[in-house]
């Protein structure tokens, strides 16, 4: 039972009508999902964009609202990959009991596990998707470099979507994700070079800044969105990459623990 609990996560097609599933009942409500998801994002972009980019000069020799809007895209993403990974799922688990009518067709925990990462990273895309056609419009991102950011996007998704699922299996409560709001992703906002410059602080946070994997995504998103190219790219990568696959497997591993018991 131990091998079985801790074994790396077993791969198969299967998730494929899981994930069917979710979308389909996404879509239903695409149109008030998508805008639930995006509003926060925009009016931030909107308010700090131009009230106070007005008042500030420019940053690294872009405009703050561009600066701004290239690095709130990778925060939409993150929020929306979260809040699937997090309500969305623990509503399928724990009150709806869908897991549980999920597993008694021939399907593997691991696969239920996959399906929700992957339902999470492409909601999340889908509200990326609309932030950036904003940006569009705003006459922001308008390069060839742009079209590498939506894979990016999904990355990004399946990173905090695989996060998001560890605090879902240790939940015993809706409220139990306010702290993982409160005390890890609004402080990662502040701390990723979202709002400012990262040399802005200090730097022991600079230190622990470079270890964040929004920080990562913002790295790599924002210089395509502007035009240019990431300065490490490996590394950042590396780092999404890291927390990703560490992420799905421990949650795999509690998933099990708190399921198959």
């Amino acid at each position: 039972m131990q091998a079985s609990i801790y074994a790396f996560p077993a791969f198969s097609i299967r998730f494929l009508p899981i994930w069917r599933r979710n979308f389909l009942v996404w879509r239903k409500l695409a149109v008030a999902s998508v805008l639930g998801n995006i509003a926060e994002p925009l009016i931030t972009l909107i308010a700090f964009g131009y009230g106070l980019g007005s008042l500030l000069p420019a940053i690294n020799g872009v405009s703050y609202i561009q600066y701004l809007a290239s690095g709130s895209i990778c925060m939409s993403v993150m929020m929306a990959a979260s809040f699937e990974a997090l309500y969305s799922a623990f509503s399928r688990m724990h009150v709806q009991k869908t897991w549980e009518a999920l597993l008694n067709a021939p399907l593997a925990l691991d696969d239920v596990v996959l399906a929700e990462m992957l339902w999470a990273a492409t909601k999340s895309l889908f509200s990326g998707a609309a932030i950036l056609l904003v940006i569009f419009m705003l006459g922001i991102g308008l390069h060839p470099q742009v079209v590498l950011v939506l894979p990016l996007l999904f990355i990004v998704g399946m990173t905090f979507a695989s996060l998001g699922l560890v605090m879902n299996a240790l939940a015993k409560g809706y409220d139990f994700f306010t702290y993982y709001f409160t005390l890890l992703l609004t402080p990662m906002m502040f701390l990723s070079g979202i709002y400012y410059p990262v040399a802005q602080l200090p730097a022991w946070l600079q230190n622990l800044s470079s270890l964040l994997p929004l920080t990562a995504a913002v790295n790599l998103v924002r210089p395509l969105i502007l035009g240019e190219w990431p300065r490490n790219p490996a590394l950042d990568l590396a780092i999404l990459f890291a927390y990703c696959i560490a992420g799905f497997y421990v949650a795999t591993i509690l998933t099990r623990r708190r399921l198959l018991k």
